[in-house]
């Protein structure tokens, strides 16, 4: 019995325990359940429902979606909701899951904090939150979890630094943190992780160096430390402890020395990033031995030395990348025997030699091959089409010639080919443009002619940038481009293309860069307007149109307002617009900036200009404007550069200009402005250039001239600003280029000068300014041009400093100037009394100066009156006494030996030259006129009523004059190297190509400032070679002004009778005696063709019809060599084809100077800037070879 009641009692206890341990059992699952119910009830945003259709309590726990139970205590281990687009927070009540072992919620959009209450999962293991929202520091209560294998974290918004306190999860293998803003050093502490595999640190914040202990983590396979702002350098034996590391990228930091020969012992590596820090030295040659290696990125260091010729022994290498390294050397040939390369990249090095035919046989999945920017040179192997895989190929920026192989068509992946900037020629092959998956090409900067296959774009429907510019391509652009449909970027521009601008550029709806300057296109002939802008209204996207230097010679019609509301920049420069700027322009409310200088357009600047609210930029420099500027222009609170110099733009300047904060450059020079400068104009702080030079601006220089401190240029000459100069203008402390001259300035000239220690250029001349010259210029040591000419200036001239460099010409004109006699200037007898001395003593010089001027002068009126019996010609200055003073007819008759033959330089029509050698051994040209000759004296006349206000480089410079009744004179400034024609035409000299073209520039600046630079334009009527003459330096100077014009405000005047000469006379002066600066222009073209022919137009061939133009043209552009002169064409001096190619343009340029229409002749500023152009391509094509 007591058996059996103990057997009773023990089954009564265990069936309690069971019934226990059941109910516990049940309330553990209960409070999962909870858990992950206030989960859900935290979700905002559940894209899927999932959570809504499963997790509901109708479903057991365990068969949740992204829940997973143990089979033993039936408790949730892992929990996994990744990549379902979940939005919310993670609520306290996760830290109840006691069980979890595996947590993911990664890729979703989670955010506020991690909450403490999670540090009680202690059995977890694997947890992910990358790709999140999580904001705040990495909570430290995860060293709490003492068996957490892998941490990722990355890609969320954690701040702060990295907690020391990781280093105790001592089980952990992976810890990812990267992509957050993570700050500070590396904690050494991670070192202490002996089990750790991986450990992903990029694109944070963190600074200092990289701790050594994480190069003893022997177990270490991944180290990713890319994209932050770690310095130092890597230890010598980074890689004694690391036998098992594969990957180590640490790109984009500050690390610096060299790269660690023992990179080697690294031998697992299969990924090595080191590109984009600045690590020095050369290339390990160790790194060769890395036999795993697959990816390496050495990329934008400062490297020297040659690519290692062990390199080949990558044989697993897929990826090259070593750009913008400062490598030197060849490309060794063993890189092209790597077969599994599908990558190469060594842009932006200083690689030299050539490419062959070799190299493209053994990679047969190359698909990226970058070689740009580089020194390569030689042929393009046609092989080159065995890249049969590859997609993108870049050789551009070489020096690559010849032509592009066909077999480049082979190329049947390729998305994008760049050669531009090489010397390749030739056509373009017509099978490029049948590559049908190609979206860029550019060929740009190269020396391709021909014409463009009409169906250029037909098999072209992924293409979406093409450029073809600075080329030598010729022929219509053909409208079959707008078969691109994808097109965004289009470049033709600096080619020879004709015919008009295609309108089916309209359909190109995606297209966003328009650029076809410097071309030959012209408006279609049946309309006045430029009708393709009707067209591209269609281009919604349009950004950028680029379409000066062409002769458009159109109107601007009022669809210009209708044009893209994205369109940011219009530059339609040197074309020819007439008529008026549209109102319409107003409508361009993204327009920021906005080019149309040296057009003809004519009418009022429109008001709706301010309405361009993001306008920055506005350039209607030399046109034909008028009316007052608008005070509209004073809403465009971005504008930062305004030019509209030389137009004919009058009445006041505008007061509210200086309430536009945002101006850098005011240009508004050559114009008719009549106003006082507003004084709020000067507020303008940050204003850098300002010129208001050739108006009739008046009133005084304000003190707060000194508040534009960051000021480099400032020309306010040619106006009427009376008064003195303020000493405050010392506060432009950045000012380079000064000029207050042909002012009505006086007084002294501040001493506060001295102050502007940048000061490069000043010009005070032809003002009434009196007193000294201040002692405190000689400070001034980067005073290269100083003019102080025609003032009223007395006193010693300084000698310190820059005015040791100084010529006579800085002084000629004043009263009392003295000091050295290479000066001209009387030589000072005694020390000038300074200001600080007495009134008194100021007073007896005076007096004293007074009464013997009045004694002097009555002298000289009886020596003088006694004088004229003898008839003997005295100076009466028709030009003010320059830097020789006062030159009497005795000084010139010694000076040429009694006008000798001997000292004759040359005779024209109305004069003759001799060298005449000065008291001081100065030599100066004297210029005698003819006065028994009809027009003589007017020629004269004419000489110094336009020579007395002109200064320019390349205008012969006057001395000064020797006038009367019986004999005029001219001093001149002496050129010792003759004339242009003497070069041209003599056996016994000979100018190169270069010096040819650069005196034609220099003849070409002369005209440019006869014509705009002056407030009146002076046409020369005479140009030829006999009156262009050369310096010391071989610099041009323009002479011989007897017969110019000056047009005053007329284009065109009539001449009674012609006295150009023969063969350079345009034809409309030559038959109704109509002279306008077209006339120089055509001359000016003569001169051209006989510069490169050295043929005259006069010569004995050109008689009957035949003409010099006609006779080049007949050979022009195929048969250039039966034209230009022998001597510049000699096969055996090399650049043969680039000289051809010069002389070309050339003559090109001379028949637009001489179209027989004076509306149809190019203008002076585009000749000059044609010839530049022209100078600037030849000599960078020298420099390549």
């Amino acid at each position: 019995m007591g058996k059996t009641s103990f057997f009773f009692l023990a089954f009564i206890s265990v069936f309690q325990c069971l019934m226990i341990c059941v109910a516990i059992t049940n309330l553990n699952i209960s409070t999962d359940q909870a858990a992950l119910f206030a989960l859900k009830s935290h979700i905002t945003f559940d894209p899927r429902n999932p959570m809504a259709k499963n997790w509901s309590s109708s479903t057991a726990v365990c068969n949740w979606i992204g829940v997973k139970c143990s089979s033993r205590h039936q408790r949730i281990t892992a929990l996994i909701i990744s990549d379902m687009g979940l939005t919310g927070s993670i609520p306290p009540h996760l830290g109840n899951l006691s069980f979890l072992a595996y947590l993911d919620i990664s890729n979703n959009s989670f955010s506020g904090i991690l909450t403490p209450e999670l540090s009680r999962l202690r059995r977890l293991k694997h947890f992910n939150a990358n790709s999140n929202n999580f904001v705040g520091e990495i909570p430290s209560w995860f060293s709490l979890l003492s068996r957490l294998q892998n941490l990722s974290l990355a890609s969320n918004s954690f701040t702060g630094t990295i907690p020391s306190s990781l280093s105790n999860i001592t089980k952990l293998e992976s810890l990812v943190l990267g992509f957050n803003m993570l700050q500070g050093h590396i904690p050494p502490e991670i070192g202490n992780l002996q089990h750790l595999k991986r450990l992903s640190l990029g694109y944070n914040r963190l600074t200092g160096s990289i701790p050594l202990s994480m190069f003893n983590i022997s177990l270490l396979q991944s180290l990713v430390l890319t994209n932050n702002s770690l310095s130092g350098e890597l230890p010598i034996n980074m890689c004694s402890h690391l036998p098992q590391l594969e990957t180590l990228a640490l790109s984009l930091n500050e690390l610096d020395g060299q790269i660690p020969s023992v990179i080697h012992e690294c031998s697992g590596l299969q990924i090595l990033s080191l590109s984009y820090n600045d690590f020095t030295g050369s290339i390990p040659r160790q790194i060769a031995n890395l036999s795993m290696l697959t990816i390496l990125y050495l990329g934008n260091n400062k490297l020297e030395g040659e690519i290692i010729l062990e390199i080949g022994n990558l044989r697993q290498l897929e990826l090259l990348s070593m750009e913008n390294s400062g490598l030197t050397g060849t490309l060794p040939s063993s890189v092209f025997n790597i077969t599994n390369l599908y990558w190469i990249n060594l842009h932006g090095n200083h690689l030299s030699g050539s490419l062959t035919k070799e190299m493209c046989l053994h990679l047969p999945v190359l698909q990226f091959f970058d070689i740009g920017s580089n020194e390569f040179t030689g042929k393009i192997p046609k092989e080159i089409g065995n890249f049969t895989s590859l997609v993108n190929f870049y050789l551009g920026e070489n020096n690559f010639t010849g032509e592009v192989p066909w077999e480049i068509g082979n190329l049947f992946n390729l998305d994008r080919l760049a050669l531009y900037q090489n010397s390749l020629g030739g056509e373009i092959p017509p099978i490029l443009f049948n590559i049908s998956t190609l979206r860029g090409i550019s060929l740009l900067g190269n020396y391709f002619s021909g014409s463009l296959p009409e169906n250029i774009c037909l098999q072209l429907p992924n293409l979406e940038e093409l450029y073809l510019g600075i080329n030598n391509l010729s022929g219509f652009i053909p409208a079959s481009i707008s078969n691109a449909s994808k097109l965004t970027r289009l470049g033709l521009g600096y080619n020879h293309f004709t015919g008009s601008i295609p309108n089916s550029f309209g359909s190109l709806r995606h297209l966003q860069y328009l650029n076809v300057v410097v071309n030959s296109l012209t408006s279609e002939s049946s309309v006045q307007g430029l009708s393709f802008f009707n067209s591209l209204t269609n281009c919604k996207q349009l950004r950028q149109l680029w379409i000066g230097d062409n002769p458009l010679n159109g109107i601007l019609p009022d669809s210009i307002g209708n044009l893209s509301a994205s369109l940011e920049r219009i530059y339609a420069a040197n074309s020819g617009i007439r008529g008026h700027i549209p109102n319409e322009i107003g409508n361009l409310s993204s327009l920021a900036f906005f080019f149309l200088h040296g057009n003809e357009l004519t009418g009022s600047i429109p008001r709706t200009f301010g309405r361009l609210w993001n306008l920055q930029a506005l350039n209607l420099y030399d046109n034909k404007v008028v009316g007052p500027i608008p005070s509209d222009l004073c809403n465009l609170m971005k504008l930062g550069y305004l030019s509209l110099s030389f137009n004919n733009i009058c009445c006041s300047l505008p007061t509210c200009l200086g309430n536009i904060s945002s101006l850098r450059y005011i240009y508004l020079s050559g114009n008719r402005l009549n106003s006082t400068i507003p004084v709020r104009l000067w507020s303008l702080t940050d204003l850098m250039h300002l010129d208001l030079s050739s108006n009739f601006l008046s009133g005084s220089l304000p003190l707060e001239i000194g508040n534009l401190k960051v000021a480099t240029l400032m020309n306010i000459s040619m106006n009427q600003i009376s008064g003195i100069i303020p000493t405050t203008v010392e506060g432009m402390k950045g000012i380079i280029e000064l000029s207050f001259a042909f002012n009505r300035l006086e007084g002294l000239i501040p001493e506060s000068f001295g102050n502007m220690l940048a000061l490069e250029s000043l010009d005070l001349s032809h003002n009434n300014l009196s007193g000294a010259v201040p002692l405190s210029l000689e400070a001034l040591s980067h005073l290269t041009y100083f003019n102080v000419s025609f003032n009223k200036l007395s006193g010693e001239i300084p000698t310190g400093g820059p005015f040791s460099n100084f010529t006579y010409e800085s002084y000629m004109s004043n009263e009392a100037l003295c000091g050295a006699s290479r000066l001209q200037v009387p030589a000072c007898k005694a020390s000038f009394p300074n200001h600080g001395r007495r009134r008194k003593q100021v007073l007896v010089i005076v007096s004293t100066s007074l009464a013997a001027c009045i004694i002097l002068a009555s002298m000289t009126i009886i020596l003088i009156r006694h004088r004229q019996r003898d008839n003997i010609p005295i100076q009466t200055d028709s030009l003010p006494a320059a830097s020789h003073g006062r030159i009497s007819y005795y000084e010139l008759e010694r000076a040429t030996n009694g006008f000798s033959e001997n000292n004759l330089l040359g005779v024209g029509s109305f004069s003759s030259v001799y060298k005449a050698t000065m008291s001081g051994a100065s030599v100066v040209a004297v210029k005698v006129f003819d006065l028994q000759k009809e027009g003589a004296s007017r020629s004269f006349d004419t000489e110094c009523e336009i020579l007395r206000s002109l200064r320019h480089r390349n205008l012969v410079k006057i001395v000064s004059s020797c006038s009367n009744l019986d004999f005029k004179a001219l001093i001149l400034a002496y050129m010792p190297n003759g004339s242009l024609e003497m070069w041209l035409h003599s056996n016994n000299h000979f100018l190169d190509i270069l010096q040819r073209l650069d005196l034609m520039i220099d003849v070409a600046s002369a005209l440019d400032y006869l014509h705009h630079g002056y407030s009146t334009p002076v046409v020369h009527c005479d140009l030829k070679p006999s009156n262009v003459l050369l310096d010391n330096d071989m610099v041009g100077h323009v002479s011989d002004f007897g017969i110019a014009k000056l047009l005053g405000v007329e284009e065109t005047i009539a001449q009674t009778k012609t006295l150009a000469t023969i063969g350079y006379i345009a034809p409309e002066y030559g038959s109704e005696g109509l002279v306008s600066t077209k006339c120089d222009i055509y001359s000016y073209g003569i001169m051209l063709m006989e510069a490169f022919s050295r043929k005259k137009p006069t010569d004995a061939m050109f008689e009957g019809e035949l003409r010099l133009k006609d006779w080049i043209k007949e050979s022009w552009p195929n048969a250039i060599t039966q034209i230009a002169d022998p001597g510049l064409l000699r096969r055996q001096e090399g650049n043969f084809t680039a000289k051809l190619q010069l002389i070309s343009s050339i003559m090109e340029l001379a028949f637009r100077c001489c179209a027989q229409s004076p509306e149809e002749r190019i203008n002076v500023r585009d000749v000059l800037s044609a010839l530049n152009k022209i100078r600037s391509r030849f000599s960078q094509f020298i420099h390549k070879h």
